[in-house]
């Protein structure tokens, strides 16, 4: 029986992963924070959080092994990675919280390091990294992004600058034997977003938040294709190589307007200056600051304010036969998912 380790197997991601690779006959080595040890999380437990008692009678109980560690630990992680075929690195920490920067570049991409050191050492096969296209650059013509746009933002801008540094780390170990392939999802959007990242926009608009939209666009993506993306990339994708996993290519007012019929509101009404949206989040950072909460908005979170941030998957299609095809339901799915879990 083929063994994959999975990192983050509590987030969004992992858990999909999981769910396919144990259907499709894998042993899987989950890697998970100290503090869901303390929680009392075992193997049974995972697999109710993720759903596959209910899909499979947790006959899959026996296929999952739980592990514990700091993902910044590559002894720890050597030990779950022992005798792995392939590893599928999922961890990050998402935050647009400029107090978070140090730990955020400590996980990202000390995290990354420490798992390519892992897998060398232990002799994975293949590790497919999860990256971001976060990590790719921007193009002032507004023309399609693909793998070529070398990053080209500011360094201060940290939840991107840290998957800049991961990508680099992977390409590091790559260039040291390591049989690594990245890959670059777009927003993802899907039901077990917990942690509520690219499903933000759906409660906004069920907070009636969506009634205006700044220029530019941005790419949206299903997570039942990215996990099929993740999957081809661990069969076809090439050595060293990364692919976008995007999904549709929508303007701002496009998709506020799409998910505001989802679920039932007033559309958006006028558009806002990117200049107004970066006001806005200096505002609220500061308002944040001056009354110890969490801003509803911040400066790196809206850096891309005004832009079309549009991807081309070609290279996904060309090389993983990599095929978008839900993203319809993927949001149907996350809105239903909010609401039955009283995350709205």
């Amino acid at each position: 029986m083929p063994t994959a380790l999975v990192t983050g197997p509590t987030g969004f991601l992992g858990p999909g992963l999981i769910r396919e690779l144990c259907s499709r006959g894998f042993q899987i080595r989950a890697f998970a924070r100290p503090a869901w040890g303390e929680r009392g999380l075992d193997a049974a437990g995972l697999l109710r959080l993720i759903g596959m008692d209910k899909s499979a009678g947790g006959k899959e109980q026996g296929n999952v092994e739980l592990f514990f560690g700091d993902i910044r630990d590559p002894v720890a992680l050597e030990t779950a990675a022992s005798g792995c075929d392939l590893a599928f690195h999922t961890a990050a920490m998402v935050s647009f919280k400029r107090q978070d920067r140090e730990e955020q570049l400590e996980v990202n991409a000390g995290g990354a390091r420490a798992v390519a050191e892992a897998c060398l050492r232990a002799g994975v096969r293949r590790l497919v990294h999860t990256s971001s296209i976060a990590a790719l650059g921007y193009r002032a013509d507004g023309e399609l992004i693909d793998e070529t746009v070398a990053f080209n933002w500011p360094s201060s801008l940290t939840y991107r600058y840290s998957k800049h540094l991961g990508e680099r780390e992977i390409l590091s170990a790559a260039g040291r034997g390591l049989d690594a392939v990245i890959v670059n999802p777009a927003v993802i959007v899907g039901p077990g977003d917990r942690y509520v990242h690219g499903g933000q926009l759906v409660r906004d608009g069920v907070r009636g938040m969506l009634f205006a939209y700044p220029s530019g666009g941005m790419n949206i993506v299903g997570i039942a294709d990215v996990v099929a993306g993740h999957l081809a990339a661990a069969e076809k994708g090439r050595a060293g190589e990364r692919y976008i996993l995007g999904g549709t290519n929508l303007t701002h007012r496009e998709a506020f307007s799409y998910v505001a019929g989802l679920v039932g509101v007033r559309g958006p009404l006028f558009k806002v200056p990117p200049t107004a949206v970066r006001a806005l989040a200096t505002a609220a950072e500061l308002f944040a600051t001056l009354t110890r909460t969490e801003p509803v908005v911040t400066r790196d979170l809206v850096a891309g304010a005004g832009r079309f941030q549009w991807y081309s998957s070609a290279k996904a299609g060309r090389e993983l036969s990599y095929n978008p095809v839900h993203l319809e339901q993927s949001l149907r799915d996350a809105y239903n998912w909010y609401r039955d879990n009283n995350a709205l």
